[in-house]
């Protein structure tokens, strides 16, 4: 049931106009990379921060996310710290990888296609997120939370991470695809 601080839109109960914020304790920005043409390795940045502001038009509300390059997290610490290197990341020139929307588009229920520019070691290209809006409510603490899940898929040397080895059975040690997995729960200011 709506209240003053929800909102009816196309069939999904959304929170009135607003700002969030991230919860970096709740939110995952996570990737996923082939390794060796038949696994996968996954991998998360743990400091992130940045705001929603939904919009009184909803389409129109914007996103604006800062990510910390140093806090990548894979789980093995010789592949964090290579990702760290020039080889990719180059977290020591470039700290941080920055995400701002330029537009959401509604395609249907709970989902959207959210556009936008990301930021990796200084170049900005446009990217394409798939989002689900997973809801709104209020925590035990009295403050209003929603949630989204967000996928992707962008081409590491795109922006100019190309270190990868050939396998002598074909193929390559790393894909040059990356997948996006983002979690986001945020927190009305």
């Amino acid at each position: 049931m709506s209240d003053a601080t929800t909102r009816d839109y196309q069939g999904l109960e959304i929170p009135a106009a607003g700002t969030f914020s991230l919860d970096p304790a709740h939110t995952r920005v996570g990737f996923v990379a082939r390794h060796l043409m038949v696994s996968k390795v996954r991998g998360a940045f743990v400091e992130k921060s940045g705001t929603i502001v939904i919009a009184d038009d909803p389409t129109q509300s914007k996103v604006d996310v800062s990510i910390v390059v140093t806090s990548v997290h894979t789980g093995v610490d010789a592949r964090d710290n290579h990702l760290r290197s020039s080889d990719f990341f180059e977290a020591e020139a470039f700290p941080a990888i920055e995400f701002k929307s330029s537009s959401l588009t509604p395609k249907g229920g709970n989902e959207f296609v959210l556009s936008g520019e990301l930021t990796i070691k200084g170049k900005s290209l446009p990217v394409d997120l798939d989002v689900e809006y997973e809801g709104v409510t209020t925590s035990p603490w009295g403050k209003q939370v929603i949630g989204f899940t967000a996928t992707g898929e962008i081409d590491r040397e795109d922006w100019g991470m190309t270190y990868n080895q050939a396998l002598e059975t074909g193929g390559v040690m790393i894909s040059k695809k990356i997948k996006l997995e983002l979690e986001i729960e945020a927190i009305r200011d």
